[in-house]
C-alpha cells in the first residue's frame, strides 16, 4: 500500500485509481452513514477522490492516507448536508422478506440511525471501519478521551433503544 501512495504522490494516476478503489467500500460506508441516499455518498465520494488527487502530495507520511482519506470524505459530507439543508437521519424503512440474521442487521442499522451524528459517526468509524480511537480522534479533529466518551455514550444509547424496542415487540 505504502508503494501505491508514493507512486500516486509522484503523479501516476493508474496507482491513484488502485489506490481509490482499494478504499471504495469503505468510503461508501462511511458516506452512507452520514447522508441520506446513494446519490449523495456517490457525490461526496467523487468530491473526495478528486480532493485526493489534487492533494496528495500535501499528505506528509503515507501511514497515514486512509485516516487523512477519510477526513476529507467527512467534510465532504457535511459540506453536502449545508449545501441541501438536509436532516442527517434516515427516517426510511424498507420492508424486506430477510433470514434472522438479515433482520438483526436491519435492527442494528435502525437503531444506529436513530443516534445523534457525533455517536453514529464515531461508532461506525470504530466498529464498522476498523479505526482506532487515536485515528478516529486525527480525523474528527477532536480529543481522544471524547472519542472514547461518544463511543460508550453511543453503546449506552444503542443499548437503551434496542431494549426499549425489544420489549414493545415482545409486549405487542
Amino acid at each position: 500500500m505504502e508503494y501505491l501512495i508514493q507512486r500516486a504522490k509522484n503523479g501516476d494516476p493508474d496507482a491513484f485509481t488502485e489506490l481509490m478503489q482499494s478504499h471504495m467500500q469503505t468510503m461508501y460506508k462511511t458516506a452512507r452513514s452520514i447522508l441520506r441516499s446513494d446519490e449523495d455518498a456517490a457525490d461526496a465520494i467523487q468530491d473526495t477522490i478528486l480532493c485526493c488527487w489534487e492533494k496528495i502530495v500535501q499528505l506528509r507520511e503515507n501511514k497515514y492516507f486512509k485516516t487523512w482519506m477519510t477526513r476529507i470524505l467527512i467534510n465532504k459530507c457535511k459540506d453536502l448536508l449545508k449545501s441541501k439543508n438536509e436532516y442527517l437521519l434516515d427516517d426510511r424503512f424498507y420492508e424486506v422478506a430477510v433470514s434472522s440474521r438479515e433482520f438483526d442487521n436491519i435492527e442494528w442499522k435502525e437503531t444506529l440511525n436513530t443516534l445523534d451524528e457525533k455517536y453514529r459517526l464515531v461508532i461506525i468509524l470504530y466498529y464498522v471501519e476498523g479505526f482506532k480511537t487515536g485515528e478516529i480522534s486525527q480525523i474528527l479533529d477532536i480529543p481522544e478521551s471524547t472519542v472514547r466518551t461518544r463511543l460508550a455514550r453511543g453503546r449506552e444509547k444503542m443499548s437503551v433503544i434496542y431494549q426499549i424496542d425489544r420489549e414493545g415487540r415482545a409486549t405487542s
